[in-house]
């Protein structure tokens, strides 16, 4: 009869046995695994960049590469993911169809994300902007700079950067101030109602013309606007490249403040008549 000591004995030799037995069958498929998953996450990385270097040289659209560089890699992520399970051992069906309740898991709870790639895909195949595109979205005005698979990236007019989800900007009004390549300038200039209102039109479409920034074509308009509490109000309505918009905008507010003094036109402030009544004695 065995002791109780020589059948723990026997059974934990039996373990190292099987144990060695597994480490010699599966250790070199975990090595050689290892290896080609190192090795495979830098070739990816290597063909993203590559693919990225091609696409520029055939001077493809700019909003595109970042995108497609994307897919391509997590594309090849999930087949080198598969062909190193495959190594180790585990059925590649099985492990595709894991994968595949995996991925419906986590599409469920990430649900937000795939509206977000949605978006992308939309934004790219419909292109209501494209990158460098001064745009204005949920009252956010800016260039944008990168469009990513889940986000678009802006810089705003006072260089503060936004990342904004693909799946609200498709849902939301776009605003594209680049898309006919030049912008319209909405200037208010009020003058006394002494003064004369045709003289004064004239001296405003002058100076509008002379800077060098303004658009010919469509030319400036110089109307009248109002008949204000405490003047006459001008619409001046100059048109500029997008990106002279606030150049020429200071600029025509200080150059025909110049030029109305210069010619005895005044520019006057709100004022009010008061009347009083003496009160019956």
């Amino acid at each position: 009869m065995k002791t109780e000591i020589e059948t723990h004995t026997e059974t934990i030799n039996e373990l190292i046995t099987k144990a060695i037995s597994l480490s010699m069958e599966y250790a070199p498929r975990v090595v050689l695994a290892i290896i080609t998953l190192i090795v495979g996450l830098w070739l990816i990385k290597r063909i993203a960049s590559l693919s990225e270097q091609a696409m520029q040289k055939a001077k493809m659209d700019v909003s595109l590469i970042p995108f497609i560089s994307g897919l391509i890699s997590i594309g090849l992520k999930i087949i080198i993911v598969i062909s190193v399970a495959s190594m180790v051992g585990i059925q590649t069906t099985s492990f595709v169809a894991v994968l595949g309740a995996t991925s419906l898991a986590v599409g469920l709870a990430l649900q937000g994300s795939l509206s977000n790639f949605a978006g992308g895909v939309l934004i790219l195949i419909l292109k209501p902007y494209k990158v460098n595109d001064l745009v204005n979205i949920d009252g956010l005005e800016g260039h944008v700079q990168e469009i990513q698979i889940f986000h678009t990236i802006f810089l705003t007019l006072d260089k503060k950067t936004i990342i904004m989800p693909n799946g609200k900007i498709s849902n939301d009004t776009i605003i594209n101030l680049s898309a006919k390549g030049y912008r319209r300038v909405d200037l208010e200039v009020g003058i006394s109602y002494d003064d004369n209102v045709v003289y004064a039109q004239k001296i405003i479409q002058d100076v509008l013309s002379k800077h060098p920034l303004i658009l010919k074509d469509p030319s400036p308009d110089v109307e009248v606007l109002r008949l204000g509490e405490s003047s006459v109000d001008f619409a001046v309505r100059p048109y500029c490249q997008v990106n002279d918009y606030w150049t020429v905008y200071f600029d025509s507010y200080k150059e025909i403040k110049i030029a109305l003094d210069a010619n005895g036109i005044t520019i006057p402030f709100p004022q009010r008549d008061i009347h009083m009544i003496e009160p019956k004695k």
